[in-house]
């Protein structure tokens, strides 16, 4: 089986259980934060991948990191995930999680990249504009990228709306490359 579908399952698992016992909201924020630790720190990830070193030195890495930082469900899950040697699915687990859980919740995960950083009532515009567009709650990420010259490439879901001077630019080009005047052979 693969290690998404694995790890869908014990993230559906863990939030059915999280929704009973009323600890969603500290679960899901537990689960950004190791999604956080593994992205920021390569030897904690290649020590979870790790096949030579034993389950139980993972499960005692992970609970020096995490206990006390996370909800007691979230580092009973660690170790019940540790217990099956799984720990290498960890990573996976947390990103279907949150996945799952936005979805749950009516999230939206929309980023944009402009030119220049947006001012606070364009972003709320913005905001307001794809929720009313997709009837979800957005969580806008923004970043900026000089080389659009101008413009927005704004990406939700599998959508993406490229309105930046650069591709504009690119078109252009690419029109001038395809020289209808010239006589083809």
């Amino acid at each position: 089986m693969s290690e998404v579908r694995v790890a869908s399952r014990y993230a559906k698992s863990l939030i059915e259980l999280a929704a009973e016992k009323g600890v969603l909201e500290q679960v899901n924020e537990d689960m950004k934060l190791f999604s956080d630790v593994v992205s920021k720190n390569r030897d904690f990830q290649l020590m979870l991948h790790n096949p030579i070193v034993k389950s139980d030195k993972k499960l005692a890495v992970i609970n020096g990191v995490f206990k006390g930082k996370v909800q007691e469900m979230t580092l009973s899950f660690f170790n019940i995930v540790a217990r099956k040697n799984r720990e290498s699915l960890l990573e996976f687990i947390a990103t279907e999680f949150v996945k799952q859980y936005n979805v749950l919740k009516g999230i939206q995960r929309a980023s944009i990249v402009s030119a220049a950083p947006l001012s606070p009532a364009l972003r709320q515009q913005i905001g307001e504009k794809l929720a009313a567009q997709t009837g979800k709650t957005i969580q806008l990420e923004e970043m900026i990228d000089p080389s659009l010259i101008g413009g927005f490439v704004l990406r939700v879901g599998d959508r993406q709306i490229d309105s930046s001077v650069k591709n504009s630019l690119r078109k252009l080009k690419n029109n001038f490359k395809d020289n209808s005047y010239i006589n083809k052979l």
